[in-house]
């Protein structure tokens, strides 16, 4: 039986010491090794200089980011490497083990058409901010795509070579590019398997560069775009169903009219901003109308039994429109704005 050749690709940004280890390591194990110098500085010269005695070096001239480092590092294998080739994509900073790694290339073998995390538990001692903002990530990317995966942060990823040209297609350049591969994935219903690895973090994690705030924004946009359209959207619905149901006195009439107004606001916010979709509009708008009758419906429905049971009609409106907001946000990712033909710069 023939053995597939078996590839890690460490994108290294200021790596220090322990990459050369892992990577002696590796080249033990029968590994190739492929690194890809994102921009590092000067004094990280002879670290370099040491990986190259021990892997195929790639480099860019300044930062570009974590997710142009990868798929450098892919265009690379793509072009030298047959596509079953195993490709394990690993951190520089000593966290991922090579018994890990090792793990994460059979899961591959054995999986051969899904995308493998190596998938932290968070157990022992481990950073507050890598804990919550796991927890986070987790449950945005639940939220966004409803698909269950429990370490959506992990840099150990392992797919076949033949996975490159539609990796290389999926946009992002620094953090962001790996959450948008798993959402990827989830929309074109494609496996992600996760396989339990150690959960490792040296000197409280303090050789990450994942910049909080910068990247943090460039990871969680799509539902923060998504929830301030809502909000706005809810806030048109609010405000006119307060009015209305005043000046009329007919709450099922007010609702349906400001659900009406708010619904065209949501469209053209959730269109341009949030889904950057580029489809025509004639594709996304006969579904988002019949989208808006269903939600309409349900929200119709679910007002009428809470003011029915003596909730006033105000505080009714405002638990209706929270209860729906997942199934709208969902409904609209999966049904209207489908990414199809989006392809956005991050």
């Amino acid at each position: 039986m023939k053995e597939l050749v078996k590839i890690v690709l460490i994108p290294a940004y200021e790596p220090d010491g322990s990459l050369i280890q892992v990577l002696k390591e590796l080249e033990e194990r029968g590994f190739v090794r492929v690194v890809v110098d994102d921009g590092s500085s000067a004094k990280c010269q002879t670290v370099f200089d040491e990986v190259s005695g021990h892997a195929v070096l790639l480099r860019h001239e300044v930062n570009k980011g974590k997710g142009e480092a990868l798929k450098t590092g892919m265009r690379y294998i793509a072009e030298h490497f047959p596509e079953d080739s195993i490709v394990v994509t690993a951190d520089a900073d000593g966290q991922h083990t090579v018994p890990d790694i090792e793990r994460i290339t059979l899961g591959v073998g054995e999986t051969p058409d899904a995308l493998v995390l190596g998938s932290r538990k968070m157990e022992g001692k481990v950073p507050l901010r890598s804990r919550f903002g796991n927890a986070i990530t987790r449950l945005v990317f639940r939220l966004s795509t409803g698909t269950a995966v429990y370490d959506t942060q992990t840099g150990l990823r392992g797919f076949l070579a033949d996975q490159i040209p539609d990796l290389l297609e999926i946009p992002g350049s620094r953090y962001e590019y790996e959450m948008n591969m798993l959402l990827t994935r989830a929309r074109e219903k494609k496996e992600i398997r996760e396989i339990d690895i150690r959960t490792v973090y040296l000197n409280d994690n303090a050789s990450s560069h994942f910049d909080t705030v910068k990247d943090s924004w460039r990871v969680y946009k799509e539902i923060l775009r998504f929830s301030a359209s809502s909000l706005v959207g809810f806030a048109v619905d609010y405000i006119l169903f307060c009015l209305l149901s005043l000046l009329t006195g007919q709450v099922l009439v007010s609702n349906i009219a400001a659900r009406v107004c708010s619904a065209s606001v949501n469209y053209t916010l959730n269109r341009r901003m949030v889904f950057a979709e580029k489809a025509p509009v004639a594709r996304s708008l006969p579904r988002y109308a019949a989208l808006a009758v269903v939600i309409l419906a349900c929200n119709t429905l679910i007002l009428k039994l809470l003011t029915m049971l003596g909730v006033t009609a105000w505080l009714a409106k405002l638990a209706t429109e929270m209860l729906l907001f997942t199934v709208s946000f969902l409904a609209q990712k999966k049904l209207v704005f489908t990414g199809e033909v989006r392809h956005e710069n991050a």
